[in-house]
C-alpha cells in the first residue's frame, strides 16, 4: 500500500511509519475518551460559573477603571490647573455635584472590587492550607467591605462647613 492509498475505513497509514505501527483495519487503535467526559454515573456539578464571572469582571472593570482613572487624572491635574489647586475647597466644590460624587463612588467601588478579586485569586493560588485560605479571604472581604462602606459614607456625607 502506498502512502496515498486509503483503507476501506477511509483511514490511510501514518506517514513515516508504513505498517510498522501494528494497527490495521482488523486491529484498530484503541479509542481514548476525552477527559472529564460525562457519563450516567457522573454527578451534576453543583458549582456555578463564579470563576468565569470573576474573570469576566476583571476584564470589564479594568476597562472601565482605565477610563475613570485617566479621565480623573486628566480633569483634575491637567484641565483644572494641577496639584497645587487641589485642597479642601476644591474637593468640597467637586463633591457638591452629584456627577462628581457618582464618578468618585464608581471609581472607589470598582477599584476595591477589582483589587479584592485579584487578591482573592492570588490567595487561592498560593495559600496551600484551607484554614489559611479561609482566614486570608475573611480578612480580605472584611477590609474590602469596610473600605467600600467608609468611602461611600465619606462621599455622601461630606460636609464642607465642618469646623
Amino acid at each position: 500500500m502506498s502512502t496515498t492509498e486509503t483503507t476501506e475505513s477511509g483511514i490511510g497509514p501514518v506517514e513515516g511509519t508504513g505498517n510498522l505501527s501494528g494497527y490495521s483495519p482488523d486491529n484498530p487503535a484503541p479509542v481514548i475518551e476525552a477527559p472529564r467526559k460525562r457519563t450516567k454515573k457522573t454527578p451534576k456539578s453543583t458549582r456555578g460559573n463564579f470563576e468565569m464571572y470573576g474573570w469576566l469582571f476583571m476584564r470589564l472593570s479594568g476597562i472601565v477603571l482605565v477610563v475613570l482613572v485617566i479621565g480623573h487624572l486628566l480633569i483634575q491635574l491637567v484641565l483644572d490647573g494641577g496639584v497645587s489647586k487641589i485642597g479642601f475647597a476644591f474637593v468640597a466644590g467637586r463633591w457638591a455635584s452629584p456627577w462628581w460624587q457618582t464618578w468618585d463612588l464608581l471609581m472607589l467601588w470598582l477599584a476595591m472590587l477589582h483589587g479584592a478579586n485579584g487578591l482573592r485569586t492570588v490567595i487561592n493560588d498560593y495559600a496551600e492550607r484551607p484554614n489559611t485560605r479561609l482566614w486570608l479571604k475573611g480578612l480580605l472581604y472584611t477590609a474590602t467591605v469596610f473600605t467600600i462602606l467608609l468611602g461611600t459614607l465619606v462621599i455622601f456625607t461630606f460636609d464642607p462647613n465642618i469646623r
